[in-house]
């Protein structure tokens, strides 16, 4: 038996063929009775279940759910007039429809079951407040305006058409993207895995992200800020002037942060470097900023420095007709560089590129130049340093073209290089016999000592060292070939070489410098710090090449192999100095050359596949 209560009293109706009942929230008509019941629901389909299954709404008798229709319900007139009472399902259905028969009841049960007007069970029913009536109804259009959103939103998004609105929706989404979140209920909401490939395609396919974008920098966690700290004049301190000798700042071309040069006088080899640390005192606001980022970013589609840029305006050798420098003077005696002098100065430098200088070689100063440097790499490499040559090239964005361009081995980048490892060897040995701390630069010796031939053993040799590392006390650094050094030439660039400047400067001009102590806890950071820095940009210049290829879908190259492993073939692609796999093959060789074609490139997980051409 089924019971239920009307109004005050109780009343008991037996459950019979031809009653509308109550199974879930569905409507059911009794079609037998036996130890259990036979009911039928919408679309004919017939099920058997037990008494306490099903509630009675109405004895009947009903002969098909297709006449439940009761029609309009007077709802506020029945909310009105039962106000303080209490009353049954069949009380309520003749409030709102007249009469008590299977429509009625059903319809009644409905209007209980929305809740907006009434509230209580099938035995005692009474209507809602005002207050609540009202406030069910803001809720229920706040529901009906979010919803709404929500399928305007996910159209937007599958139509990739975006509104400033949508933009702010998908926040969450972008955070997965970078990894700085791991959960978004959008993604889950579209069915999109909560990774961060996966966020990254989807912002791209909604139109959230251009196709191009490059998520790596701030995925990996760099500082992407403008530093915007006031810069202070120049001291008035005593200066020597230098502007007497050629002074040369050789850099690539487009190089906007010129901040080394070299002069020769006599046998003297001078290599000037922006006087940052006469602007940026230890502790001061920009040094805060500047070690916080601990050196420049440099991306294809713009820089990010770690100090103001008008430092860079004010100090980048050749900007001005006359620029402030701290220069190093030394000679070379064949074993070390020596009678070494560290000034700040006055220097007139021009700027010119490696192509430049790499014509004029043959002329002085350049000639004797390369004749003390081609003496120092000489010592350097007989002391182990190993020259490794593998494939370089520079990626740039330009007006939203990618351009690459090979980095050819010149001999001005030789000299060069080689003059500016000449510089960092004397600040070191000046800080040193000087006693000021500074942080060295140190390398161990890998477990094998090489001087490889092609590019296959350059690459294999590469593989094998070790993490270059500072340290307060100077150790050989042995990709370098030297016994002891430091950075020193790239001031406007990196923090350590800030920290050498500023240490060495005070103690030329006579100021107190940094304990160890104090230089180490300003320096503790610098290592985790440059790491970021260098995977920001590595995967940058990654990225930026494999949209350089995906604009060019029938692109074909060479690539060389460098490695063989069990079944995959390691080349690098020399007009990309790109690294890549492809299937292994007995016909492949170390230092050969490999036709390639473009198959496949995946942005978001950085990979791209290539094939055999024919």
């Amino acid at each position: 038996m089924i019971g239920f209560s009307q109004g005050n009293c109780v009343s008991s109706t037996p459950i019979r063929p031809g009653s509308l009942v109550l199974y879930k929230i569905h409507p059911a008509i009794v079609s037998s009775v036996a130890d259990k019941i036979e009911i039928q629901l919408a679309g004919g389909k017939s099920k058997r279940v037990r008494d306490k299954d099903v509630t009675v709404l109405h004895p009947g008798p009903l002969n098909s759910l297709g006449m439940l229709d009761a029609g309009a319900a007077n709802i506020d007139e029945a909310w009105e007039l039962l106000e303080g009472e209490c009353v049954g399902l069949a009380e309520l259905a003749e409030f709102l429809y007249g009469d008590f028969s299977p429509a009625s009841a059903w319809g009644a049960w409905q209007v209980l079951n929305d809740g907006l007007y009434f509230e209580g069970d099938l035995a005692a029913i009474r209507r809602r407040s005002e207050d609540a009536v009202a406030a069910e109804r803001r809720a229920r259009e706040e529901k009906r305006e979010a919803e709404r959103q929500v399928l305007e939103f996910r159209a937007h998004v599958e139509a990739g058409e975006l509104d400033d609105d949508d933009r702010k929706r998908l926040a969450e989404v972008e955070r997965v993207a970078l990894g700085t979140a791991d959960h978004s209920r959008i993604l889950a909401s579209f069915g999109v895995p909560e990774t961060a490939e996966a966020a990254h395609r989807f912002l791209v396919r909604c139109g959230y992200w251009h196709e191009a974008h490059n998520p790596w920098p701030q995925r990996a966690g760099a500082r992407l800020d403008e530093v915007v700290i006031g810069v202070p004049d120049l001291p008035d301190e005593p200066r020597r002037d230098l502007t007497g000798l050629a002074a040369w700042a050789i850099d690539d071309a487009g190089n906007q942060d010129p901040d080394d040069a070299i002069s020769l006088d006599g046998d003297r080899l001078w290599v000037h470097v922006a006087d940052v640390a006469a602007l940026v005192r230890a502790g001061g606001h920009m040094d805060e900023a500047a070690r916080e980022r601990s050196a420049n970013l440099y991306l294809p589609e713009r820089i990010h420095t770690m100090l103001p840029e008008p430092v860079t305006h004010r100090l980048g050798l050749g900007l001005a007709e006359v620029s402030p420098a701290l220069s190093f003077g030394f000679r070379f005696d064949g074993e070390a560089v020596s009678d070494i002098e560290v000034t700040p100065s006055w220097v007139r430098v021009q700027r010119a590129t490696y192509d430049e200088i790499d014509a004029r070689m043959h002329e002085a100063p350049f000639v004797d130049i390369r004749q003390i440097t081609d003496g120092y790499r000489r010592r350097r490499l007989a002391r182990g340093a190993a020259r490794i040559d593998l494939p370089e090239v520079s990626v740039r964005v330009v007006e939203g073209e990618v351009v690459i361009r090979p980095l050819p081995k010149l001999d001005s980048r030789d000299m060069v290089t080689d003059a500016m490892l000449m510089a960092g060897e004397a600040a070191a040995r000046f800080a040193q016999a000087s006693g000021v701390p500074i942080p060295y630069v140190m390398q161990p010796t890998p477990d094998e000592v090489r001087q490889p031939q092609g590019m296959a053993e350059m690459y294999a040799y590469r593989r094998l060292f070790k993490p270059s590392r500072a340290g307060l006390e100077p150790e050989p650094h042995f990709g370098l070939g030297l016994d002891i050094y430091a950075r020193a030439t790239s001031p406007l660039r990196r923090y350590s070489d800030l920290l050498v400047h500023q240490q060495l400067r005070n103690h030329v001009l006579g100021k107190p410098v940094l304990s160890a102590d104090a230089l180490l806890e300003r320096s503790a950071s610098l290592d985790a710090a440059g790491a970021l820095i260098r995977r920001a940009e590595r995967m940058s210049n990654l990225h930026w090449k494999l949209v350089y290829l995906q604009r060019r879908p029938a692109w074909q190259g060479q690539g060389v192999v460098v490695a063989l492993e069990e079944r995959k073939t390691v080349l690098i692609v020399p007009e990309l100095a790109l690294e890549t796999r492809v299937r292994a093959s007995p016909e492949h060789v170390l230092d050969t050359q490999l036709k390639l074609t473009l198959r496949e490139i995946d942005l978001p997980a950085q990979t791209v596949i290539f094939g055999m051409a024919g």
